[in-house]
Formats: C-alpha cells, structure tokens, sequence
C-alpha cells in the first residue's frame, strides 16, 4: 500500500533501524535517531543496489516519487542510475576545476601573464611571458634521473 504524507509525518525512532515501503522500490528509512531517509532499492545487471533519493523533509513524499519514476525510466532504457550520477558528479567537478583554473592563469591581450597562488598574484610582463614560455619549451622533453644510492 503507497504511503501517504501522514504516514511519513509520524514515522518516529524505534530501537533498529525501519523501512516504510512506498512501492516501486522506493521506501523511507527510518532510523533509531529519528532521520528519514529516501531510498530507492533496484537491480541491475543482477545486481541489488540502493540509490540515496535525500532526506526527509527536505525531499517530500511527492518529489521522492518523482525521482524514482525519473531512475526507473532510467533503469527501463538500460542505463544504471547509481553510474549516472557518478558521471554527472565528475563532470561537475571537472567544470568546478576548469573554472578555477580559468581564474588562476589568465593572459592578456598584449600577452602578459599573470597567474594566482592562493591569495597572491603574480603578473608578468610580454617579455617575461615570453621568456617563461621559452623556458617551458626547452624543459619539456627533458626527463631527470637519479643516482640510487647503494
């Protein structure tokens, strides 16, 4: 039987940890402490896995449903729901760092670098640039060996 707001309302701490179904593999975990907790629980590739869906109240009845017509939609075409979320984690961290590094190294229309190491910044002029770049240049394809010592 689908759960109703009232149900997630009272739902109150007991001794272990209990699950509330809701249907669909989606059910709320509540837990000696009183937290609830979404949960959509799922197979794929024969495997069981479980995907965190947020926290109650933070994430209604109404949009813990929404996500798991979302997933399973996502689970319908094949795809693994917990793997998409990973990549979509990456890429934003991927963007995250590209941003930093955007601010970090910016070149100016005459050439000049300038760059900034935590709250510091270092500006160089077009002849130092292009002397750093030279330097870059000729270090690149030199590789350093060390003596092991016996």
């Amino acid at each position: 039987m689908p759960l109703t707001e009232n149900d997630v309302l009272n739902a109150g701490a007991s001794a272990k940890s209990c699950k509330l179904f809701d249907g669909g593999g989606l059910f709320l975990l509540v837990t000696p402490k009183g937290k609830k907790w979404w949960r959509l629980k799922y197979r794929f590739a024969r495997k069981e896995n479980q995907l965190s869906l947020g926290v109650y109240p933070d994430v209604s009845l109404a949009d813990a449903r929404e996500l798991r017509a979302k997933y399973r939609k996502l689970l319908a075409d094949g795809i693994d729901p917990s793997d998409m979320r990973k990549a979509e984690k990456a890429g934003k961290l991927a963007e995250e760092l590209r941003r930093i590094a955007a601010t970090r190294f910016m070149l100016d229309n005459d050439g000049a670098l300038s760059f900034r190491l935590g709250n510091r910044c270092l500006a160089l002029n077009e002849s130092e640039t292009t002397e750093l770049r030279a330097f870059l240049d000729a270090t690149r394809g030199v590789t350093i060996r060390s003596k092991s010592c016996r």
